[in-house]
């Protein structure tokens, strides 16, 4: 019985092509694993003055394979240009200015790890090694002189982080890092930059100073997480701060430190309604001397009015002269971070011609305070309260200035009341007050600006009003 004519076919056709494979080996040998390696000349002087500075390396691979380049020298030590990189086939070149992977000379010590470093001069036997897939290998080499290409390292012999744990959250503690760096040497690129976890880099911008970028000399790098630009700082937690400097030849040098971000965040806080229509609540009470407060001591404190004012919808409010003009306000920390704030409490009472600072209460860069301010006020918000009592605050102590902080946690709300005993009938009368919340030597948002405005009329009950 003859086969089918397909089955003879086919037959015929794996027979042609396995005589053609079988004849094409004969032939033609497989392609050996390297088959040409080679500098473009016999020598350079890699010292960046632009002559023979660099020599150009070529080589093919017929197959896959991992190839490792390197220099011996006539001391046997090995220097490795490229070690175990993966190439598909092909034709490679490659530009050598004599810089090698990072090395220390026999009883050298160094500031830093040496990242790359130009190869000592003398002369080398360079060797290009491959390795196939299926484990084969091969190498070729051959000779390269380098002379007259003594360069120093750009050594970094400063490298210092203050301080080691960072809070970027505006409170005026440990709000910024400093990052020192003094280089020995002219270099061609100097970059700071934070590695987290998850090893992306986070740069870090010099400080604008006199000194040129990459000059020699101190240079200092100034970072805040971003926050200053509205934008929310890198998580919590543990980040290297890496230093490069890198010269013209190539040489690179690197220093690393540890930093921890703790607490990060944007601070928000507003001014909440008091109830429906009044953002703050104004109101008259009559003067008591136990209230007074001076630089030497705060006097008895007034005591949180009600929630309702007789006067709150008032448009306008009449204040004898004497008397006082009663606020109260409720602050929100609608934010993911405590705001930090300082004195005086509330309760406390001003004289009109009192300001923060008489009472001992300066600005601090960082705090939050309330803040009441008048047309013929002589500064911005000169009555300031602390956002919340002792009772709503949580204490925080600093170990590196020993201080205790005051902090409004996120989240929470806090009632804020205070007066000033108008004592002095101004040429403005009446006048609009209003109420304010102060972000100290950061802002104050327009949302938290000219809030709950009233206009004031103080009245001498011995001549009227002036006009």
């Amino acid at each position: 019985m003859r086969p089918p004519r397909i089955v003879t076919l086919l037959a015929a056709a794996v027979g042609v092509i396995l005589v053609f494979a079988v004849g094409s080996i004969l032939l033609r040998p497989p392609l050996p694993l390297i088959t040409r390696a080679g500098f473009d000349r016999p020598a350079i002087s890699p010292n960046a003055d632009g002559e023979d500075d660099i020599a150009l390396f070529e080589y093919s691979i017929s197959r896959p394979a991992t190839i490792s380049l390197s220099l011996v020298s006539e001391g046997g030590r090995r220097f490795y240009f490229r070690q175990t990189q993966a190439r598909d086939d092909g034709d490679y070149s490659v530009l050598f200015s004599g810089v090698v992977d990072g090395f220390a000379l026999e009883g050298e010590t160094v500031y830093g790890q040496i990242e790359r470093r130009l190869i000592p001069n003398g002369a080398y036997t360079w060797w290009l090694e491959a390795e196939a897939e299926n484990g084969s290998t091969m190498s070729e080499n051959g000779a390269l002189l380098i002379e007259r290409g003594d360069t120093p390292l750009p050594i970094m012999s400063e490298f210092t982080i203050s301080p080691n744990v960072f809070t970027p959250n505006q409170d005026g503690v440990a709000d910024r890092v400093g990052i020192n760096v003094y280089l020995e040497k002219d270099v061609e690129r100097l970059d700071v930059f934070l590695i987290g976890e998850d090893g992306i880099r986070i740069p870090i911008s010099a400080r604008v100073e006199e000194r040129d970028y990459g000059e020699a000399g101190r240079h200092l790098f100034d970072y805040e997480g971003g926050i200053d630009l509205g934008v929310d700082p890198p998580p919590d937690g543990a980040y290297r701060v890496v230093a490069l400097a890198q010269d013209k030849v190539g040489q690179r040098i690197r220093m690393e430190g540890l930093l921890m971000i703790e607490a990060g965040g944007k601070p928000f806080a507003e001014i909440k309604p008091q109830v429906p229509g009044v953002d703050v609540a104004f109101g008259v009470l009559p003067y008591d001397e136990n209230l007074l407060s001076d630089a030497g001591a705060l006097g008895e404190f007034l005591p949180q009015p009600d929630d309702t004012f007789s006067l709150a919808y008032s448009q306008q409010i009449t204040v004898p002269l004497g008397h006082m003009l009663v606020f109260r306000m409720t602050i929100e920390n609608y934010g993911k971070v405590p705001i930090r704030t300082s004195g005086p409490p509330p309760g406390t009472v001003y004289q009109q011609e009192q300001l923060a600072g008489t009472l001992g209460y300066f600005d601090e860069s960082g705090v939050w305070r309330v803040g009441i301010q008048c047309e013929t006020s002589v500064s911005s918000f000169p009555y300031r309260w602390a956002v919340g009592s002792d009772a709503m605050l949580q204490n925080v102590y600093d170990e590196a200035s020993e201080n205790i902080f005051h902090y409004l946690p996120a989240g929470e709300r806090a009632v804020v009341w205070g007066a000033i005993r108008m004592t002095e009938v101004k040429a403005r009368n009446p006048q609009n007050c209003w109420a304010g919340l102060i972000h100290e030597d950061v802002a104050i948002s327009l949302r938290n600006n000219h809030v709950g405005m009233r206009s004031i009329m103080i009245v001498d009950p011995a001549g009227g009003a002036a006009n």
